[in-house]
C-alpha cells in the first residue's frame, strides 16, 4: 500500500473503523435503538504541536476487511509502519505525509492464510514486499477531521485513493516523554484495481481499510 499519510486522514469514516460501546436505547435493553459511542483519546486537535513526526510503529495498525463468500466479514493486519508526517494544526492544507509497510507483516488467523496471502497468488510480497502511501492533499472536514488525498503504491501499483481521517488524541507519552498525537482512519479500495484479484468476487474485492496511527514528534 501507498505511504499512508495517515495523520489527517481519520475523518468521519472513523465512525465505521473505531471501537465502539454500544449503549441501550432509552426503552433499555432490547427496546429503542442503541447508541454507539466510538473511544476518544486525551486532548484536542489544538494541543497538537506544530513540527516533524516520525511513525510510531509498536502502536500503529492497519486493519484490511473483505466479505467471505457473501456469509461473513473477515479481516486481517499490517503492522511495522514507519514514515513521517509534517503537520501544522493551524494549517493542515500543508501537511506532508509519507508511510510504508512492509506486506511481510500480514497477519491473520489463520497460519495458512496468512502465508497465502504473503505468496505470488496474492501480495506476492517477496517480489513487492512494502506497500506505501504518499498524501498530495489534506483537506479539513470540521474541527477535527480531515480527507487525505493520495497515492497508494500496493502490489506494485499505484492508484490515488482518499483516506478520512478523525483526531483521537495528543498527549506527552509517559514513557518516551515524547509529545504523541493519535488518528483514526478509514478508506476503501477495490483490491483488483491493484493486481490482486484471487477469488473475486467470491472474496470481495471492495476491501475496507483501517487505520489506527501513533506519531512522535521528533
Amino acid at each position: 500500500m501507498r505511504r499512508i499519510h495517515i495523520p489527517l486522514v481519520l475523518a468521519a469514516a472513523a465512525a465505521l473503523a473505531a471501537p465502539v460501546i454500544a449503549q441501550p436505547g432509552p426503552g433499555g435493553p432490547g427496546g429503542g435503538r442503541e447508541r454507539m459511542e466510538m473511544l476518544h483519546g486525551a486532548g484536542a486537535p489544538a494541543d497538537v504541536k506544530a513540527g516533524t513526526y516520525a511513525v510510531e510503529p509498536a502502536h500503529t495498525q492497519v486493519t484490511f476487511s473483505v466479505s467471505h463468500m457473501g456469509i461473513s466479514p473477515f479481516a486481517g493486519t499490517f503492522s511495522g509502519a514507519s514514515g513521517s508526517m509534517t503537520l501544522d494544526p493551524k494549517n493542515l492544507a500543508a501537511t506532508k505525509l509519507n508511510v510504508t509497510i512492509p506486506v511481510t507483516s500480514v497477519q491473520t488467523t489463520s497460519d495458512k492464510l496468512t502465508e497465502e496471502l504473503r505468496s505470488a497468488d496474492w501480495l506476492d510480497a517477496a517480489k513487492f514486499p512494502t506497500a506505501t502511501f504518499v498524501a498530495t492533499s489534506v483537506t479539513p472536514r470540521g474541527p477535527d477531521a480531515a480527507a487525505i488525498d493520495g497515492t497508494l503504491t500496493l502490489h506494485g501499483v499505484s492508484k490515488p485513493i482518499t483516506i478520512m481521517a478523525r483526531f483521537f488524541g495528543a498527549a506527552q507519552n509517559p514513557m518516551s516523554k515524547k509529545d504523541s498525537v493519535g488518528f483514526l482512519a478509514r478508506a476503501i479500495i477495490k483490491r483488483s484495481d491493484f493486481g490482486v484479484t484471487k477469488y473475486v468476487p467470491v472474496v470481495s474485492d471492495e476491501t475496507v481499510l483501517v487505520i489506527n496511527a501513533a506519531f512522535e514528534k521528533q
